[in-house]
């Protein structure tokens, strides 16, 4: 399963105006906090009603059942997931001091887990996975080429396998540290675990993509347009790597004839 859209599974049909959305948006919240109190097997969808505040008929004009929820459920977690995939891969965050960038990622996370959809999907997918319609292995490994692809940027001297098998540990870690957070009812000591995989990452990364190896890097490049050193990376072209002077704005490609 690696296509991931709205399915007719899902929702018996799409809300057109701002009201439906709306109202199935409070359904979905409502289905999270009724998994969350009863457990899935013991929801029913007039608990869900009651808890949305609405009508069941008004809720089976959207869904059949409460697979057909929990399946909504999962495609509003992954849109979300991969936005906040989306915002934090760009320079202005990977070129970050390494603290200050796993820092950004990791309160992205921690926000999207914010929404009790979100929180109820991931905690469900590792204690009852075979419920799951639509998210499988394969979104664990989006989330391993996500970071791979931010190790890389950091340190492009590092292999592609090096990446991954750094990546793999981070996601793997990190997730295994947030399922323990989520699962705790008590709030505090929620937020000291959550806070704990900043520390835990950039202790495992220092070595491989830490400030010093990326001040290094970037203090041998110079802009070849302008002569500035205030530089930033900017993605790769044919295997090499492409920077963005903040200066004058322009890009050029590693080992261009003025640029080291």
């Amino acid at each position: 399963m690696t296509e991931y859209s709205h399915s007719s599974s899902s929702l018996r049909r799409q809300p057109k105006q701002q009201r439906g959305k709306e109202r199935v948006e409070k359904i979905l919240d409502a289905a999270a906090a009724v998994f969350d109190e009863v457990g899935y097997e013991a929801a029913t969808t007039h608990l869900i009603a009651a808890k949305a505040g609405t009508a069941i008929g008004s809720l089976y004009q959207f869904f059949p059942d409460k697979a057909a929820i929990f399946n909504a459920m999962e495609l509003r977690h992954v849109e979300r997931v991969k936005l906040m995939w989306a915002e934090a891969n760009t320079p202005e965050i990977v070129q970050l001091p390494l603290r200050q960038m796993i820092r950004a990622i990791a309160t992205a996370v921690a926000k999207l887990f914010e929404q009790p959809v979100s929180r109820v999907v991931f905690v469900q997918f590792f204690v009852s996975r075979e419920m799951f319609q639509s998210i499988d292995e394969s979104m664990t490994q989006e989330a391993i080429n996500f970071m791979a692809s931010v190790l890389k940027q950091r340190n492009p001297a590092l292999s592609e396998a090096q990446c991954s098998l750094l990546a793999e540990v981070c996601v793997h870690s990190a997730n295994a540290v947030m399922l323990s957070a989520l699962r705790n009812p008590d709030l505090q000591h929620r937020q000291r675990l959550i806070q704990q995989i900043e520390d835990l990452l950039v202790s495992y990364l220092e070595s491989y993509v830490g400030d010093s190896l990326l001040s290094n890097v970037m203090k041998v490049m110079i802009c070849p347009h302008c002569q500035s050193k205030q530089l930033s990376k900017n993605g790769h072209r044919r295997g090499k790597q492409c920077y963005r002077c903040k200066d004058c704005g322009k890009q050029f490609v590693e080992n261009s004839k003025r640029g080291m």
